[in-house]
Order: C-alpha cells, then sequence, then structure tokens
C-alpha cells in the first residue's frame, strides 16, 4: 500500500445515535452522529414512528407547493400588470382622439 494517501483509523471510535444509544467501533472518524441504529429502527424494535427530520419526499412536496404559490402570484401579477398596461392604453387613445377633435376644430375655423 502506498503511504500517506489513507485516512487516518481510529480503533476506538464512539458512535452515537439520536435515541442515546452509542458504541465503539473502528473508523475513520473519531466521533461518528447516527439519527437511526438497531435499538430504534422500527425494522428491528417492530414499533412504527414516524422520523421527525422530513426525507426528500416531503422537503420535495413543500418546493412543489411553494412554486405553485409563486407561480400563482406571478400570474396575478401578470394579469394585474397587462390590466393596467391596457387602462393607461384606454387613457391615452382617448387623449389623443380628444386632442385631435381639437386641432380639426382649430383648421376648420381658421379655413
Amino acid at each position: 500500500m502506498r503511504e500517506k494517501i489513507h485516512p487516518p483509523y481510529y480503533p476506538e471510535a464512539k458512535v452515537t445515535c439520536a435515541c442515546g444509544n452509542s458504541w465503539v467501533t473502528g473508523a475513520t472518524k473519531e466521533v461518528i452522529s447516527t439519527d437511526v441504529c438497531s435499538n430504534c429502527h422500527p425494522f428491528y424494535t417492530g414499533q412504527q414512528r414516524l422520523a421527525t427530520s422530513g426525507g426528500q419526499v416531503e422537503r420535495f412536496t413543500q418546493r412543489v407547493e411553494r412554486s405553485r404559490e409563486l407561480r400563482h402570484d406571478a400570474e396575478k401579477r401578470s394579469t394585474a400588470r397587462a390590466e393596467r398596461e391596457r387602462s393607461r392604453l384606454l387613457v391615452e387613445i382617448v387623449d389623443q382622439e380628444e386632442s385631435v377633435e381639437q386641432i380639426e376644430g382649430i383648421i376648420e375655423s381658421e379655413e
């Protein structure tokens, strides 16, 4: 084996579970923390319990819901923006029509 390429090995590494169970084993880290062990895992204990830390599926569904909310808000803003633009155009058209009538009245009175 080549020297100085392998991590240090700790034969007395301590592993601690979230349930409080701990044991000693050999590893490349001195202290290891884990969420589930054989004392608290539902497969070994026969108990069904929910893990408190959300898994990938829960995080994914939260992201999907958040994206739906953001998309809905963006559509509302887009609709409101289009409505404001439409009302501005209507005001401009009315203003242009009024100014055109006034100019036509001035031209006809000069003739």
